[in-house]
Formats: C-alpha cells, sequence, structure tokens
C-alpha cells in the first residue's frame, strides 16, 4: 500500500489510547523485520532513520529511504517513513524528496531559548513542506556523542510549564518527553515518572513520544502508554536482538562465511521482538 502518513497514524493511536510504535532502522535487514513483526500482529508502524543511520551510510539518506520505501509499499499494513533526531538542516531538507512524511528536529542539545529559536525555524520550514514535526524537551540523553544518563538527572526531565510554553512557541506537533527513559540502554531497568507524565499530559495538547523505549520493562511502558505517550521509539531492542542471533550463529558455526546463514537468523529474532513490543503496546489488530 502506498506509504501512511506518521503523523496521521499517531493521531489515530492518540484516539483509542494506544500508541504507535516507531522503529529505528539501519540495515534492510531492520527494514524487513520491522515491516514484517508489523504483519504479523497486523498492526501500523513507522520506519525511523536517524542522523547517525544516515552518517553510517556515507552520508547518503536516499539508498536506505527508498529500500523502506519499497517495503512499505508492499506491506500489508500502514508504514510510514519518519526521519530521527535530526540536527543538520542540510539533511532536514532532503526529508520530502525521499518519502519522510515527519520528521524529529532535535535541538534539545541547546539552552532553551536557543532550542526554542531553531525549532521553530525548522517548523515553520517542515511545515510548508507538509512535514509533521516533533521536538524534543527536557534531554533524554544516551544518543552517540552525549555524556551518559544525562536524563537521570532530576534537572533534565521536562517542565510542564516550560513545555506548554515551548510547544505554543514552536508550533510543533509532537513532543519527546523525558520522564526517565535514555537512549542506547542494553538492559530494562528503567523508571519512569509517570506523575510527571501524567502532569504533561494534562498540560500538553500534543502527542507525548517516549524515547529509549528498550531499556523501558513491559509494565512501565504498558502505564506510559495508558499516562498519555502514544508514539514510543524502539532502536537499541533490534540491535540487541540482531546481535545476539548472529553471535550465536558464528559461535556454533565458527566456519561460516556465508552472511545470508547469519542475517536470516537476525532478522528472525528483530521481527520477534517487534511483534511483542507492538503487543506489548497494545497496537495490535
Amino acid at each position: 500500500m502506498p506509504l501512511a502518513a506518521a503523523g496521521e497514524l499517531v493521531a489515530r493511536a492518540a484516539a483509542v489510547r494506544n500508541a504507535v510504535a516507531a522503529f529505528n532502522v539501519i540495515t534492510l535487514e531492520h527494514v524487513e523485520a520491522v515491516v514484517a513483526g508489523a504483519e504479523s500482529v497486523n498492526a501500523p508502524v513507522i520506519l525511523q532513520v536517524s542522523e547517525n543511520a544516515v552518517k553510517f551510510r556515507h552520508g547518503q539518506l536516499l539508498p536506505l529511504a527508498r529500500a523502506a520505501t519499497a517495503a512499505a509499499e508492499h506491506a500489508s499494513v500502514p508504514v510510514a517513513l519518519h526521519l530521527d533526531h535530526v540536527q543538520s538542516d542540510d539533511l532536514l531538507r532532503q526529508a520530502p524528496g525521499a518519502g519522510f512524511s515527519s520528521v524529529m528536529y532535535d535541538a534539545a542539545r541547546l539552552p532553551y531559548a536557543e532550542n526554542l529559536a531553531a525549532t521553530r525555524d525548522a517548523a515553520d520550514w517542515a511545515h510548508a513542506q507538509g512535514l509533521w514535526i516533533e521536538a524534543e524537551l527536557g534531554e533524554v540523553g544516551g544518543k552517540a556523542g552525549e555524556p551518559p544518563l544525562g536524563a537521570h538527572a532530576a534537572g533534565a526531565r521536562t517542565d510542564p510549564a516550560e513545555a506548554r510554553a515551548f510547544v505554543a512557541k514552536s508550533g510543533v506537533d509532537a513532543l519527546a518527553v523525558a520522564v526517565g527513559s535514555t537512549h542506547a540502554m542494553t538492559t530494562r531497568t528503567a523508571a519512569l515518572d509517570h506523575d510527571l507524565l501524567k502532569r504533561l499530559a494534562a498540560t500538553l495538547d500534543v502527542p507525548l513520544v517516549l524515547h529509549g523505549s528498550s531499556g523501558v520493562p513491559d509494565a512501565e511502558l504498558r502505564a506510559a502508554v495508558a499516562g498519555g505517550i502514544t508514539k514510543v521509539n524502539v532502536g537499541t531492542a533490534l540491535n540487541i536482538a540482531m546481535t545476539g542471533a548472529i553471535r550465536e550463529y558464528v559461535t556454533a558455526h565458527p566456519d561460516a562465511v556465508d552472511s545470508r546463514k547469519y542475517l536470516k537468523g537476525a532478522r528472525e529474532a528483530m521481527e520477534e521482538t517487534v511483534a511483542r513490543i507492538i503487543g506489548v503496546l497494545g497496537a495490535t489488530g
């Protein structure tokens, strides 16, 4: 089917009080696994390509975007493309021509006033191109090149009053909030601040996004969705599944040289992870 619009998928999820899963992809195997996993539970899904993934792919957005578009067009469920954690204005401007319906513009590393100004400019441009735009307030932390565990400091949490002003002045369509999760966590031990999330949901009139969800236990994810989260970003969980399956295969077959042998198992492991997480969010069917 044709590419879906990420903003519409998030709006539909919000209308029924569940959340749409958004998975970060790096390789074609990631793309195929996310689509297959979503199809297995008959759920819409968002494929996310981050600026770091683009850097890994020699700075080229189109090869992975074209592959993701082809996979989406052959899917039996709605699939949208989202450009994630964009800091480069040049990369931002490539989004419309590459099939992306939405972007997450990341100026959260900047002081509040600079974050607001940069995000306002990005939102104005994105809306003129028909793009849905997400931003971040209160650093979630854990991204490559950042000091570790920034979100676990009390000052990194998203303040509801500040968030309300930021959304109103920036014009963004969704906000990623810092409530206790951290990017790139390899253990599922994050404890979310559900009281803060409740206050944010009551204060803001845009969808709330949870980043760093790979480190959040199932019960915490369910509670986050019940508390108002409508888009859940997942990346590291797929990489854990992929790497684990490859490690298991090459350990058992030390003479293996055919990459298809271990990539098949890696793709299947990621597919199972996708289906499980979508089920946790209550978005199946």
